[in-house]
């Protein structure tokens, strides 16, 4: 199926999304959606049980009526309604900033997408395959809005793309679980139009809003095809309209980007993995301090000077103020904190979820950030969207060291072999579940197109319930 570009980008997204098959889709398109589902199902469950943030998304999606619903939260016994378990998944996705990325739209694809589908096929009972293809609908559709945004401009007013972008990638995916024809979802993209919304002010102060806004695009999507799926009137185009999603949220929007190549360049191709925990734009640096740790054998107590060279857009999320960025205090602080990452990475020689507990307030990692500078460098600019590139300099007692990641591990052109994702999932999910069921939760995501319902993929990432104790037993 291919959709010609169209000035209607609102309907033909729609029409996409609403007629797109696992037929359609080439092997290694839904090879690497799979994987990302597993990236993601890992993050989530280990974020249940460990991200600062969940009690509170717990307690107030309890006292919200959210509770004692049909549909699954990923890692939780309990039973949810469908908005909130999109809502609590979304959230618990992106909880760790280790889920996937896409450098041109500089956006977290799978977080606002997957849990929207999932509560969705819940709701309508659809295959596995039927899944597959709305979760790749939905990446697809939310890539391309960001493209078509211009990531750069969308970030200096302010804006997270993730949820701003996400709740249309998210609506895509909740239609096509529900069946929809392409003009109810572009009546869902009329609807989600009124529910975009993501601020950057989460930096400031190293708050949760981050995850909370991008679950909170998994549910208003969830809602919007809900919506649109009872005849809800809505614009007719959101996306493309004189008011719509591209006129009001960039300045120089481009909306064939939007719609170019549909059905025939596949963006969820592009989609990267973290190997660490934090900002994306982090990585390529501290791949670029590891390297030169490895290849150099530099200790920590012989550094005097770190320079991190990052692209524009880099610096101004990562690198800046400096002053704030080498005093991290919150998980959020490090994972955002150039200079507290290629610290630990300096140390450490590797970087993972755990070592937020003993480096943040490690004195050696934390005067080792002191040491650390950041700065533009056009190498990175240059490479900018393509990848997010990133340099290091390390000066020590015995001379300087330098290099240049212009791929860093993860992306496409870098990307993992199948024993690596095999041991984030396994490192991820480990002290949450017992190996046979964590085993057979990445069997049967690996095989999602050959499931007959997302509900019993679902029920593999809850711990098992505890067995039962004899009278007296302590």
């Amino acid at each position: 199926m291919t959709v010609q570009d169209s000035l209607d980008v609102t309907r033909a997204l729609g029409d996409f999304a609403a007629g797109l098959t696992l037929s359609d889709i080439p092997e290694d398109v839904a090879s690497r959606a799979k994987t990302l589902i597993l990236d993601t199902m890992g993050i989530a469950v280990r974020a249940q049980h460990e991200a600062p943030s969940t009690p509170s998304l717990i307690a107030a999606a309890r006292a919200l009526g959210y509770a004692n619903g049909s549909s699954r939260v990923i890692g939780s016994r309990d039973g949810w309604t469908p908005p909130g378990a999109a809502w609590l998944n979304g959230a618990l996705a992106h909880s760790l900033d280790f889920d996937d990325t896409h450098a041109g739209g500089s956006i977290h694809p799978s977080a606002p997408i997957v849990p929207a589908a999932f509560a969705a096929a819940e709701m309508s009972g659809c295959d596995g395959a039927t899944v597959l293809a709305a979760i790749i609908a939905g990446y697809e559709v939310q890539i391309r809005l960001s493209l078509a945004l211009n990531p750069i401009d969308h970030y200096n007013r302010g804006y997270h793309p993730t949820a701003t972008c996400g709740v249309f990638g998210a609506a895509a995916a909740a239609g096509r679980c529900l069946g929809l024809s392409g003009e109810r979802i572009a009546a869902s993209f009329g609807i989600a139009l009124s529910q975009s919304a993501g601020s950057l002010e989460f930096l400031a102060e190293g708050s949760w809003s981050k995850l909370f806004q991008v679950g909170w695009a998994a549910q208003s999507g969830v809602v919007a095809a809900r919506l649109a799926a009872e005849d809800f009137k809505a614009p007719a185009h959101g996306i493309d309209g004189k008011r719509g999603f591209l006129a009001l949220y960039a300045p120089n929007a481009t909306p064939a980007k939007a719609a170019a190549g549909l059905g025939s360049v596949w963006e969820t191709l592009n989609v990267a993995v973290k190997p660490y925990p934090s900002c994306r734009y982090s990585h390529a640096p501290m791949d670029a301090v590891m390297e030169l740790r490895a290849a150099n054998d530099i200790k920590a107590e012989e550094v005097t000077a770190i320079r991190i060279g990052l692209p524009a857009n880099g610096m101004t999320i990562i690198g800046g103020p400096i002053e704030m960025k080498r005093k991290p205090v919150t998980v959020v602080d490090g994972q955002f904190s150039m200079p507290f990452l290629a610290a630990a990475a300096l140390r450490l020689g590797g970087f993972g979820w755990d070592d937020y507990k003993t480096h943040l307030t490690d004195k050696t990692t934390l005067d080792l950030t002191n040491k650390v500078s950041c700065e533009l460098d056009a190498r990175c600019d240059a490479a900018f969207p393509v990848n997010m590139a990133g340099s290091a300099t390390i000066e020590t007692t015995r001379g300087s060291f330098e290099t240049f990641v212009e791929v860093p591990k993860g992306e496409p052109d870098n990307w993992p072999s199948e024993d690596e994702h095999r041991a984030k999932f396994d490192a991820l999910v480990d002290p949450c579940l017992a190996p046979e069921r964590a085993a057979a939760l990445a069997e049967a995501i690996l095989s999602l197109d050959r499931q007959t319902a997302i509900a019993g993929v679902l029920d593999l990432s809850r711990p098992a319930p505890q067995p039962l104790r004899a009278a007296g037993e302590e």
